[in-house]
């Protein structure tokens, strides 16, 4: 049996990237032996759940250093100042787990390494009879800098940068496969709750503060004032949103919700799905949504959004930051509850036709095959 090893930053945190390795990897390991080893652990347990024929390595019992986030302005010159030490700390941390690594990798003898880090594995890595894949997941801003030299295959979640990795990187091979989910519920939501829902991370780049702002945009408009806007997830920002939402005196209409592996729930509680990401890859959440026939409003950011929402037939697209329009969308979502019932039967018929596991494994598998048959190509949708 061939032998796929896939290497993820820390399995045991609860992110999009590593949601996307358990999906993959509990399809593919019916096909293929597949290890996947962590570079990090920053927590005892591992969030998702894989086959029990999928092997987990670690590499180590040691989390990522980070800066803390603080508010006194002193210790945010400090912040600074320490900034350069912990890049060089890490950088320490990743030569060592990348020796590790290269044993691993040799004893394995894997047919293809997927790499689902950042820049963990680079175009020096070279491993008779293994082909590496570069899976990326952010926008190029985040790549760009990285020293990618040399690798030959790169999987791209959405075509719309593609130029852009083209001309950084001439002669490598590139191939558009989306993520995809591992179930397509029947269930629909009911229209006629009086919920918006948003589910993510709690960090900066998800953009909930000014989600916030736009809630009060519409609760000032005195028309919604029995909506509710349920925001679900943890993270470093949770206590500057709570603090926001009091300031704003929006505490009877945002409800602050914990991350929950019953997100199917939360879904289903809500007749609008808003997304307020500054940047994405290809946001899960809103595929999610959108398979419980949730219409869906976003910023139409770089990536992500675009590929998944059909403007003003599954939701909206709203131009980046313009928090003005995108109030007035979603008070025309909140104001008909026919619209709702028909961009969401739109939502779910993408999921159906895009972003099925029956469509995306397919695509895996031509890609398997025509690396090793050193087909050269630029691209497969």
């Amino acid at each position: 049996m061939k032998k796929i090893l896939i290497v993820v930053p820390d399995l045991s945190i609860v992110g999009g990237r590593e949601r996307v390795v358990a999906n993959l990897s509990n399809e593919l390991v019916k096909n293929y032996k597949i290890y996947i080893t962590s570079i990090f652990n920053a927590n005892k347990n591992i969030v998702f759940d894989y086959s029990k024929n999928i092997e987990l390595i670690k590499l180590s019992d040691i989390k990522e250093i980070t800066l803390p986030n603080v508010k006194n302005q002193f210790f945010k010159i400090l912040r600074e100042l320490a900034r350069p030490l912990v890049r060089f700390a890490n950088r320490i941390i990743i030569k060592i787990m990348s020796r590790r690594f290269i044993k691993l990798a040799k004893k394995i003898e894997p047919d293809f390494i997927i790499d689902n880090s950042d820049s963990f594995i680079n175009g020096k890595f070279v491993l008779k009879n293994s082909a590496v894949i570069k899976l990326i997941h952010g926008k190029f801003d985040i790549y760009k800098n990285f020293n990618l030299d040399g690798l030959q295959n790169f999987v791209l979640l959405s075509s719309q940068e593609l130029d852009n990795y083209k001309t950084k990187y001439p002669n490598s091979n590139f191939y558009i496969i989306p993520n995809f989910l591992p179930n397509i519920s029947n269930l629909n939501t009911n229209y006629s709750q009086k919920v918006v829902v948003s589910v993510g991370r709690l960090s900066k780049e998800k953009g909930f503060l000014r989600l916030i702002d736009i809630w009060k945009l519409i609760q000032d408009s005195k028309e919604f004032k029995d909506w509710k806007l349920h925001i679900v997830g943890d993270g470093e920002l949770k206590e500057k949103i709570e603090n926001k939402i009091k300031d704003l005196n929006l505490t009877n209409s945002i409800i602050l919700k914990p991350f929950t592996k019953d997100v199917e729930s939360e879904y289903l509680s809500a007749s609008i799905y808003a997304m307020t990401s500054h940047f994405e890859g290809l946001p899960m959440v809103l595929i999610e949504a959108q398979s419980y026939a949730l219409p869906t409003i976003a910023f139409d950011v770089a990536t992500g959004p675009s590929d998944i929402i059909e403007n003003e037939k599954s939701g909206y697209l709203i131009e980046d930051n313009n928090l003005n329009e995108y109030a007035t969308k979603l008070k025309t979502l909140m104001s008909d509850e026919n619209l709702r019932a028909k961009m969401g039967a739109k939502s779910k018929e993408i999921v159906k036709s895009k972003f099925s596991k029956e469509v995306v494994m397919k695509q895996w598998m031509e890609l398997f095959e025509r690396i090793k048959n050193k087909d050269n190509y630029w691209e497969v949708k």
